[in-house]
C-alpha cells in the first residue's frame, strides 16, 4: 500500500491545521516511518557482520532527514560537489561518504580529497591517472553490459554511461594497485525501483564471482562489496512490497558461501534512496479550479516544479482527498493538474477520485524521494517547502518555500564583458 495506515493515523487528523499554518503546496516527511524502515533494513541484513546503508542523498538532499540518517548509523551516497558539503555540514567525513560520480571533473576530485576524505568510487578506467593523489582505498563501478534491467530508467547496461566495462575491469584494479593502493571495493548500480528481490540477490552473486575473479588474476583482496541502490518500493495500491528479509536471507548465504572458499568476507553496502524516504513523504496540494471541457480539470496550487515524475516517466502516485471516501463519497474521472504551459503538467490523468470541490486538500503520496530534489523552475515556478512530520507529533518547517528573489538571485551579478581581438 502506498501510504502506511500509521503514518495517515498521525498526520490526517492535523493536517488541516497544518495547512492553515504553513499554507500549501508542501512535501512532508515522516521521521517515525524513516526510522522503522531503517531498523528493518538493518535487521534484515544483521546476518552479514558489517553490512551498512549509504544513504543516496540526491533522493531527498535535506540536512534535517539527513540527520536522521546519520542518527541511525548510515552513511551517505553523494555524487556532487553540493552533497558532499551537505553531508560534511552534518558531520560526515571519511569513510562515512561514498563518492560516485561520472564525468568527473579536476573540482569534483578536490572536493572529494578535502576536508576528511570520502571513499573514491570511480566510474571509468581512465580516471585514474587524474586522481590528485593515491588514496588508501578505491572502488570501482562495474558495467556488466548485457543484463537486461526490465526498467526505462536504467535499461541495458550496454547502453550505460556508468561505470567499467567487463573486458576492463581487471586491468583498472591493476592500475590502482600499481599506483599504491591497499583498500578496494567494488560497485554496481543496475536497478532502479526494483520489488523482486531475486534481482538484488542476483547482483550480489554477480559481484561476489567477480571479485572472486579479479582476486585470482591480482590477488587482492576486497574491502567490501556494494550492490547499488534501486530497491523499490509499491506506489500502486495492487502493488506487491519488495521482500527485504528474504532479499538480506539470500545475501548473506552467498556471503558465507564466498567466505568458506577465499578465507575472507567483505563488508556489505548498498545505497538505498528511495526505499528508505519514497513511502514516508507526501505532497498536499489544495484544488483551486475545476474545469469541465471534454474531461474535467481540477487544478491544483502544485505543479511539476514540485513533482516531476508523473510528467517525466508517467509515474503513477496515489491520490487521497482528504476527508473524502472513494466508498462513501461520489466519485468521478478526472486529471489532476498544475498551472505550466506545459500538457504534460499532470499529477493524474483520468483517475477516479471522490469528487473534488475548490479548496479541498489532495494528498500525492510516495514522493519522499526523486519528489522536492528532481524540481525545477520552468515557467519561473518556484519550488514549495518541506515539513518533517517529527515523532513527537510536532510539525517543523525543514525548508522554505523559493521566493521570487531567490529566482532572481543569478541575474545580480557584476558585469562582465570579454571583446575578442
Amino acid at each position: 500500500m502506498p501510504m502506511t495506515h500509521d503514518f495517515k493515523k498521525r498526520l490526517f487528523p492535523h493536517l488541516s491545521d497544518i495547512a492553515d499554518h504553513f499554507g500549501t503546496p508542501f512535501h512532508i516527511y515522516d521521521e517515525t516511518g524513516i526510522r522503522n524502515t531503517g531498523n528493518s533494513l538493518k535487521h534484515a541484513f544483521s546476518g552479514i557482520a558489517g553490512f551498512n546503508e549509504f544513504f543516496a542523498v540526491k533522493a531527498l538532499p535535506n540536512p534535517e532527514i539527513m540527520k536522521i540518517m546519520k542518527d541511525m548509523g548510515f552513511g551517505f551516497d553523494c555524487s556532487s560537489i553540493p552533497e558532499l558539503v551537505l553531508a560534511r555540514s552534518i558531520g560526515a567525513r571519511g569513510e562515512e561518504i561514498f563518492f560516485t560520480s561520472n564525468n568527473t571533473s579536476d573540482a569534483d576530485f578536490a572536493a572529494a580529497f578535502a576536508d576528511g576524505g570520502a571513499v573514491i568510487n570511480l566510474d571509468d578506467i581512465s580516471l585514474i591517472p587524474k586522481l590528485p593523489r593515491v588514496p588508501d582505498l578505491i572502488s570501482f563501478r562495474y558495467n556488466p553490459g548485457e543484463r537486461r534491467t526490465g526498467n526505462a530508467i536504467i535499461g541495458n547496461p550496454v547502453e550505460a554511461k556508468y561505470g567499467v566495462s567487463h573486458d576492463r575491469i581487471s586491468d583498472a584494479y591493476r592500475q590502482a594497485l600499481d599506483l599504491g593502493v591497499r583498500r578496494f571495493g567494488l560497485h554496481a548500480m543496475l536497478a532502479s525501483n526494483e520489488r523482486n528481490f531475486t534481482y538484488m540477490v542476483e547482483t550480489a552473486r554477480m559481484l561476489l564471482d567477480l571479485a572472486a575473479m579479479i582476486s585470482g588474476e591480482t590477488g587482492i583482496k576486497f574491502a567490501f562489496i556494494n550492490i547499488g541502490g534501486g530497491l523499490g518500493i509499491p506506489y500502486r495500491p495492487e502493488d506487491a512490497p519488495l521482500d527485504i528479509v528474504s532479499m538480506g536471507h539470500h545475501i548473506a548465504l552467498l556471503f558465507d558461501a564466498f567466505a568458506s572458499a577465499h578465507g575472507y568476507k567483505p563488508l556489505l553496502f548498498m545505497e538505498s534512496g528511495r526505499y528508505m524516504t519514497g513511502p514516508h513523504g507526501v505532497l498536499v496540494t489544495r484544488a483551486i479550479n475545476r474545469k469541465d471541457i471534454y474531461r474535467t480539470y481540477i487544478g491544483v496550487d502544485a505543479c511539476m516544479s514540485s513533482l516531476m515524475r508523473p510528467g517525466m516517466y508517467g509515474a503513477y502516485h496515489h491520490i487521497d482527498v482528504l476527508g473524502k471516501d472513494c466508498e462513501k463519497n461520489p466519485l468521478e474521472k478526472v486529471d489532476v493538474v498544475g498551472s505550466l504551459c506545459e500538457n504534460n503538467d499532470k499529477f493524474a490523468i483520468q483517475r477516479t477520485l471522490p469528487k473534488i470541490d475548490n479548496n479541498d486538500l489532495l494528498i500525492i503520496q510516495d514522493t519522499g524521494a526523486h519528489g522536492h530534489a528532481m524540481g525545477f523552475n520552468y515557467n519561473a515556478a518556484l519550488r514549495p517547502q518541506e515539513l518533517l512530520l517529527r515523532s513527537d507529533g510536532s510539525v517543523e518547517r525543514i525548508r522554505r518555500a523559493e521566493t521570487m528573489d531567490d529566482y532572481f538571485a543569478t541575474l545580480s551579478f557584476e558585469k562582465n564583458v570579454l571583446v575578442p581581438d
